[in-house]
């Protein structure tokens, strides 16, 4: 073959590119067009429509939107491009959230929660949820349309299907920061906590996330739950197999909140396998769920630690502990450090036998280190606990030589 054929053979197929670009290009703008139409048509009906004709068009968002996800996915697959199909997808599905929640159909929306009818709750319900995944704007315009009210009312009912799409939207508006002032006030978070004893599995999780998502507002000046959460949040914690979820991080999060509480702390230690669960997730849980694990044991140790000093020994704390000191990330191991003292540093009492403490301090420097590097590592963990030890003593005799006013040696 010639150079002029090569030539014009690679025109040709260049040629047929740009035509099938064209192509699709026109295609999408129909896509674009029709899509539009229908979005006005779903506001209309929304906006001006009689009750069936709003239930239908709430229902059509839904299958609007995970009709553009669903789409995107399969052209995404089926492309030569560079750009991921969960960006494509995203994308996508993203615009015509956007394009839904300009169109006007939030507040009508919002008004069909309050419906004496089921089925106009439920569709609406679940168009404002696909309005509001993945679109801080949608979240933000939603609250702002007074949806939280009619949310905390159907959190009361006993109807499980509701209660619990209306947790999922809780959830969901509640990851958006400017929401969670008004979500925080609303009286949502005692009715979380009744989901976490008695809703479903799912029920129980979203609830978690959402009560997790409200602690982080900074603008509360009061806690967003008390101590009935204890023991709901310790069974669970109790009950995931995998204390390094997301999950069991949320949950141990909560659980180091209560714990700055007196009322938190008895509930903690009053609740069966209360401790025992914070000590396992010290030691089998992510960075994130041992740091607020044994925050929350250390902040029992600190409120008193007659207390609570034996009940955490008793639970096997100290392999855990110890690990940590090595492994956990900076904060977890200076709790850690501080916990482990106020374990040991017993005057009056029989701490651990030194035989003991090297064997344990020695099988978990193996296990990080390797055995070549074991006693060395173990040497440096327990000069540091001796160090951390001594100084900690000679804070307390600093202290004791402080308090001692003249008038207390002459009386003695």
């Amino acid at each position: 073959m010639g150079r002029e054929e090569e030539e014009a053979i690679a025109a040709e197929e260049e040629e047929e590119e740009e035509e099938e670009a064209r192509k699709e290009k026109s295609e999408e703008a129909i896509r674009n067009q029709r899509k539009q139409s229908l979005i006005l048509e779903i506001s209309s009906k929304l906006i001006h429509g009689d009750l069936e004709a709003k239930i239908e068009a709430a229902r059509d968002i839904r299958k609007l939107v995970r009709k553009s996800t669903s789409s995107c996915y399969s052209s995404s697959s089926s492309s030569s491009s560079s750009s991921s199909p969960s960006s494509s997808l995203s994308s996508s599905s993203g615009k015509t959230r956007s394009k839904l929640g300009a169109s006007g159909v939030i507040q009508p929306l919002v008004l069909m929660l309050v419906s004496p009818n089921p089925d106009a709750r439920d569709a609406s319900l679940l168009a404002l949820l696909n309005l509001a995944v993945r679109d801080e704007r949608n979240k933000v315009k939603i609250v702002a349309a007074g949806a939280v009210p009619p949310l905390v009312d159907l959190l009361r009912f006993e109807n499980g299907s509701l209660r619990e799409l209306a947790t999922a939207a809780i959830l969901t508006l509640s990851a958006a920061a400017p929401n969670k002032p008004t979500i925080a006030a609303s009286g949502a978070a005692p009715l979380l906590v009744q989901i976490l004893s008695s809703g479903s599995v799912q029920g129980k999780v979203d609830a978690v996330t959402a009560l997790h998502n409200l602690s982080t507002c900074k603008e509360n000046s009061f806690p967003i739950i008390d101590a009935k959460a204890v023991s709901p949040l310790i069974n669970l914690l109790k009950e995931c197999k995998k204390k390094y979820s997301k999950f069991a991080e949320k949950a141990t999060a909560l659980l180091e909140i209560l714990s700055n509480s007196e009322e938190g702390r008895v509930a903690i230690s009053d609740t069966d396998g209360g401790i025992l669960a914070l000590v396992e997730t010290v030691e089998d849980g992510s960075l994130v769920s041992t740091e607020h694990a044994v925050g929350a044991l250390l902040s029992l140790c600190q409120s008193c630690r007659d207390k609570y000093r034996e009940l955490i020994l008793k639970e096997g704390a100290i392999p855990g502990l110890l690990r940590l000191t090595v492994e956990g990330t900076a904060e977890a191991r200076e709790r850690a450090r501080t916990l482990l003292d106020l374990l040991r540093d017993t005057p009056e009492e029989k701490g651990l036998a030194s035989s003991v403490l090297e064997k344990i301090v020695y099988d978990i420097a193996k296990r990080v280190d390797g055995a070549d590097k074991a006693a060395e590592t173990a040497k440096r963990i327990l000069q540091d606990m001796v160090q951390r030890s001594m100084e900690h003593s000679m804070s307390r005799i600093q202290h004791r030589a402080a308090s001692c006013t003249p008038s207390n040696i002459s009386s003695s």
